[in-house]
């Protein structure tokens, strides 16, 4: 890849609508092995696809959740983890999110997060980097789409939401029933069919839910907080 990473998301990756969120569109890759190829020795993940150039399922459900329960982040200092093509980030923005961070271990995620969100006239603080084994930086709303992949994942994963939650933060996460998915944990808000891509999924459509990490009575969060505000 010689060009700067936002030239390379703008030159292979055509602007497009979000199949369950139109109101948003990305730069999004037709299908996923020509952009692999393309990006072989650069990209580094525990899955082949780079991970940016997709709206995953659970991405968009919890984008949709966001857009149409506003008052879930409006005014509020939001976090968005493992950020990839910035959809939930840039959802959390239009919602009036107060600041939007999103973060992701690729820097050309961080390129078409920052990309994305000039596209749809928000802004979003797009930043690389691995935070999971730190703390949510003071953020209110964390938020995290298709994150339970893989069993390491999920692990770093759960420990970091746990802490962001004793720290009084609201916790939300989209997930289309993945195995990891440490449903115990977590209260469902909200399902959605998910148009997603079949070369990446093996099915056209994902049955997709938005959770909210349950809060620990004196674990430093509000018991019982209100679901949906």
């Amino acid at each position: 890849m010689t060009e700067s990473p936002a030239d390379f998301v703008r030159t292979y990756a055509p602007l497009a609508p979000v199949a369950a969120v139109p109101e948003i569109r990305l730069h999004q890759a037709a299908e996923p092995i020509g952009l692999w190829e393309l990006t072989e020795g650069e990209f580094r993940s525990e899955q082949p696809p780079p991970f940016w150039a997709f709206a995953w399922a659970g991405g968009q459900a919890l984008a949709r959740y966001l857009l149409d329960h506003p008052e879930t982040v409006a005014g509020r200092q939001v976090l968005d983890l493992a950020a990839g093509s910035g959809l939930v980030a840039i959802a959390a923005a239009r919602a009036g999110a107060a600041r939007v961070r999103a973060v992701d271990i690729d820097p050309v995620a961080a390129a078409a997060v920052e990309v994305n969100a000039e596209a749809n006239g928000v802004a979003v603080t797009g930043d690389v980097g691995d935070v999971l084994d730190g703390d949510p930086g003071g953020a209110e709303v964390v938020l995290a789409g298709d994150v339970f992949y893989s069993q390491a994942m999920a692990r770093r994963m759960l420990r970091f939401l746990i802490r962001a939650s004793r720290t009084g933060a609201r916790v939300l996460v989209g997930d289309p029933e993945r195995a990891y998915l440490p449903r115990d944990r977590f209260e469902p808000l909200a399902g959605y069919d998910i148009p997603v891509t079949v070369a990446l999924e093996s099915v056209p459509v994902k049955h997709s839910r938005v959770w909210e990490l349950k809060v620990t009575p004196g674990a430093g969060g509000t018991a019982g907080r209100d679901r949906t505000g």
